[in-house]
């Protein structure tokens, strides 16, 4: 079977792990969930207990949770490398620090936001205390990242590679949440547009989105979230 990958609207991180997919090249399913409503039924528990997307289910069945082990998991078995690179070389090293810097704090950064923005009825000191932590947080991994960023077209060649999908999953967390313009941070903001101009992530986000577009061909269609959990929930 293909694997089946588990992606979560709107605005979900893994928007980027369906981008990564695509420049994978190889068969694979989606199911696409909504994360304010049928995520938080109990039935997706059976799933990833910690109620969160992304989900893969590899080939063979199992339940690979997190965005990094999956991740991890399409870097094996990218023996083409198109989205990945030798794993002695000093490229991939590179690949695997900016992943899990933009996986970790880059996106963590952002928990205070979502937090003031899901809480039903905040008290409004405590919403305005969160939100002021936020954007802090969110602006000053955005100056790190900037740092990081190097001369290439994307974060670690002149190809986009899974550190990119990551990125590009979380980055325009920046524009929903309203933190401040991305043209403050040149190096990234011009970089985004690169990533956002790949056919891959136009066809991500148009799923996204709930729109039936044409892609590569190496999805084979989405499953529904019921049959997924009833097929291989635990």
């Amino acid at each position: 079977m293909e694997p089946i990958l588990i992606y979560g609207y709107p605005c979900g991180s893994s928007m980027g792990l369906v981008a990564a997919l695509e420049w994978l090249g190889k068969p694979y399913r989606l199911c696409r969930v909504d994360m304010l409503g049928e995520m938080r039924e109990p039935a997706y528990k059976r799933l990833n207990p910690r109620v969160e997307t992304p989900v893969l289910v590899t080939d063979g069945g199992n339940l690979v949770t997190e965005t990094m082990a999956i991740a991890a998991w399409l870097e094996a078995r990218d023996t083409e490398r198109r989205v990945s690179f030798d794993p002695i070389s000093p490229e991939a090293d590179r690949m695997h620090q900016l992943t899990a810097f933009i996986n970790t704090g880059f996106t963590g950064a952002f928990s205070p936001l979502w937090i003031a923005m899901e809480t039903e009825d905040p008290a409004p000191a405590t919403q305005a205390v969160l939100t002021e932590i936020g954007r802090n947080g969110v602006m000053e991994r955005h100056d790190r990242l900037e740092e990081m960023i190097g001369n290439g077209r994307f974060l670690v060649s002149d190809r986009p590679a899974l550190a990119d999908g990551v990125l590009i999953g979380v980055a325009r967390w920046l524009d929903y949440h309203g933190v401040a313009n991305r043209e403050r941070w040149p190096k990234l903001d011009a970089l985004r547009k690169r990533i956002e101009a790949e056919p891959a992530v136009t066809y991500a986000l148009a799923l996204e989105n709930g729109e039936d577009v044409p892609g590569t061909g190496a999805c084979k269609g989405h499953i529904p979230l019921a049959e997924v959990i009833d097929r291989f929930g635990n």
